[in-house]
């Protein structure tokens, strides 16, 4: 798939004003500060359609960018940790859980994860909430360009070793970096693939 055209369309602060349209969508989410910015742009070939920024958590709306006029790109708010009386729990915005659930045209989340950590719990919970909600997702490790190839499989093997039991299949694993480019043809193909379905 070429990206021909990125055009930026709007940002929702809900489901409910999310645009009005039939176009498949495919989501991107992460934890804070995993490279979610710098992937949008490498894959629409803009260095500036998602807006980098060097402060974790600034995405804070439902992001829409139109991609050759046939379907729509979704950057998501990042979720991270909320204290709540003494604990932690799992915190992302509510309407990304609405959006996650509700979403009639969603094909399929790409969630990111940072390929130099070992498996983070906020990423297991957060995967294995997609697998309960019967979300469709792939896994994106990111930043392999800061590793050996092989210190990034053994993060890919450890993450997978975390996955809830009752998900069906291994999910598609993409590795990548921005910084090289890598991976985009790999999730370019994904997308075209669920496109054709």
């Amino acid at each position: 798939m070429q990206i021909k055209s990125a055009v930026f369309n709007m940002s929702a602060r809900d489901l409910q004003s999310a645009p009005d349209w039939n176009r498949p969508e495919f989501a991107f989410i992460g934890r804070s500060n995993v490279g979610k910015s710098s992937m949008i742009n490498m894959l629409s070939n803009k260095d500036a359609l998602a807006k980098v920024s060097a402060t974790p958590g600034k995405t804070q709306l439902l992001n829409f960018f139109v991609m050759n006029e046939s379907w729509s790109l979704v950057d998501l708010p990042g979720y991270g940790y909320a204290k709540v009386a003494k604990s932690e729990k799992i915190n992302f915005n509510e309407s990304v859980g609405d959006y996650l659930e509700q979403r009639d045209n969603l094909r399929l989340v790409f969630v990111l994860v940072d390929s130099r950590l070992t498996p983070q719990p906020i990423d297991v919970s957060f995967v294995s909430w997609l697998v309960d909600c019967r979300v469709p997702f792939a896994l994106v490790f990111t930043k392999a360009d800061k590793q050996s190839p092989t210190k990034t499989q053994a993060t890919v093997k450890a993450f997978l070793e975390t996955l809830p039991e009752n998900l069906a299949g291994i999910p598609q694993v993409i590795t990548s970096s921005s910084k090289n480019r890598t991976g985009r043809i790999a999730i370019l193909k994904l997308i075209e693939q669920a496109l054709a379905e």
